[in-house]
């Protein structure tokens, strides 16, 4: 939910855009945006003027909240799903690929559910685990291809971990820092991550230990909301302690669906709508997460600017898999952990140089580009309606941008010049104290995140059985996630927190709808 000072600023604001692009590209002449600055716009180099007229009506922000618009039940545009909503609701495929295609899924998909052993192993391809590790599979992980959640009662931690980072204080530390050419620094001892499970004869990282405390909120009709804030530590270390400025910052895996349709939005559509100045005073600064000169619009801090290379870090750093985008044998060990780094790789010389040789990540990677977003429900219920109303009325698509047409030019013919509906700009914004991590991941600050795609969050509870909410799981339904924000979204919130219980529970109602 975000804030923002004219509720009728991204429909103005997509009109300007509009006029400018269409009068510079008639004319022949391209504008770079600079992110320090709004005074220059970044044209669509894929589109013909009458195209970019096209895609500014169909993508403009709608003001009637009388009936749905058209194409909405379609989230994902032709890939949409429209299979029985049910447990498997994240696992289809995308509904326009062809046969070939459809095979390469089906193949990517056992790989994703692959069980991997140590090494060495009486096997074929399937050793190389580890030596530390926090999933046997990417399946493990990513239950049903949805989301996470955070550990309840004996249940163990799989489906969340905790990043591990210290900031860069020192000149040599700096120094570090830029010849890594990494996003932060990681523990010295302990890597990037905390892993909690190590294959035999080597001991595990530690375990993540997690406490709540209590706090209770009160409405504006007099309702109470208790929200829970989390304090993280680690115990059991089994490689003495960790650096003394380490962070931990805690993720649930997300859920899988789109990636494909999200990397083929328009570098230009995420530029033009990154503020970082607010230049228009809106209270909105949303920035651009920048990897390696790359805008990044994967995790939970925009850390990623592939689905190749977001399979590759989860290989290396989740299951502790070489491949050729990522070719660490020991996954996440480190100069410190010297019993790891003696232990045995899954290398086979006859199939590749890494433990997940190609064709091993392309087809993970082809099967994470095109699982399907589920079609809308109820776009025509007149409470729905009225939810989204609400929704539009408090400003929270100023960063929960509802749609987009993607880029003609994408890789995959499927996501081509789509009308997709992900609720999200992709960039950074500073939600508040209550929600940070006090961890620099890029371009991002500690108190900074991703604003996460909201389509297909509704079915969570029909996929995963829980509604755990936000980068932590904190959130244990809707109303609470909304609670939690603050920063940017300040205002939104209290707008949420203002409203009579029946626009409270319309909106919510929306949510579910996606």
């Amino acid at each position: 939910m975000k804030a923002r000072k004219d509720e009728n600023f991204g429909l103005a604001r997509t009109c300007v855009v509009s006029a400018v692009l269409i009068g510079f590209m008639m004319a022949g002449t391209t504008l770079i945006h600079a992110q320090e600055t709004t005074d220059f716009l970044q044209i669509r180099d894929d589109l013909t003027a009458k195209d970019i007229e096209r895609v500014t009506s169909v993508t403009t922000p709608t003001d009637d909240f009388s009936k749905p618009e058209s194409f909405e039940i379609k989230q994902g545009g032709a890939a949409t799903s429209t299979k029985t909503v049910n447990r498997n609701s994240f696992s289809h495929f995308s509904d326009n690929l062809s046969f070939a295609q459809e095979r390469d899924f089906k193949l990517g998909n056992g790989l994703f559910r692959k069980f991997w052993v140590s090494s060495p192993s009486s096997t074929q391809a399937s050793d190389g685990l580890g030596p530390l590790f926090n999933a046997r599979s990417c399946q493990t992980c990513h239950l049903k291809d949805g989301r996470g959640h955070p550990p309840e009662g004996d249940d163990d931690a799989t489906s969340m971990f905790l990043r591990l980072a210290r900031p860069a204080k020192t000149d040599g530390d700096k120094a570090l820092l830029a010849a890594s050419g990494g996003l932060n620094l990681p523990d010295p001892t302990y890597g990037g991550q905390l892993q909690d499970f190590a294959v035999p004869g080597l001991q595990a990282e530690g375990d993540m230990v997690i406490t709540y405390e209590e706090q209770l909120v009160t409405l504006d009709d007099g309702t109470s909301v208790s929200l829970r804030m989390p304090a993280y530590s680690v115990t059991n270390l089994g490689f003495g302690p960790m650096h003394p400025d380490t962070t931990f910052s805690p993720r649930v895996t997300p859920q899988m669906i789109g990636l494909g349709l999200v990397e083929s939005i328009h570098e230009s559509d995420l530029v033009n709508q990154a503020d970082p100045d607010d230049g228009d005073e809106d209270g909105i600064s949303g920035r651009l997460s920048l990897v390696s000169g790359t805008i990044g619009r994967f995790g939970w801090k925009a850390s990623n600017a592939t689905v190749r290379q977001q399979s590759a870090d989860a290989f290396a750093g989740d299951i502790g898999l070489s491949s050729p985008y990522a070719p660490r044998h020991h996954g996440d060990c480190t100069v410190n952990q010297q019993e790891c780094l003696q232990m045995a790789t899954g290398v086979q010389k006859r199939l590749g140089d890494t433990e997940a040789p190609d064709p091993v990540l392309e087809l993970v990677t082809f099967y994470s580009k095109n699982l399907a977003v589920p079609a809308r429900r109820d776009v025509s219920d007149p409470v729905v309606l009225r939810g989204k109303e609400q929704f539009y009325g408090l400003g929270c698509v100023s960063c929960h941008r509802p749609k987009y047409v993607t880029s003609r030019d994408a890789d995959e013919k499927v996501h081509a010049f789509q009308l997709i509906w992900p609720y999200s700009d992709f960039l950074l914004h500073d939600m508040g104290e209550g929600l940070a991590d006090g961890q620099e991941v890029g371009s991002a600050s500690g108190q900074e995140w991703r604003t996460a795609p909201l389509w297909g969050t509704g079915l969570t509870e029909t996929v995963n059985g829980h509604s755990f909410f936000l980068h932590d799981g904190r959130a244990r339904n809707r109303t609470e996630a909304i609670l939690w924000h603050g920063g940017e979204a300040q205002s939104a919130r209290d707008g949420f927190a203002s409203l009579e219980q029946a626009d409270r529970d319309a909106l919510i109602k929306f949510l579910e709808s996606l």
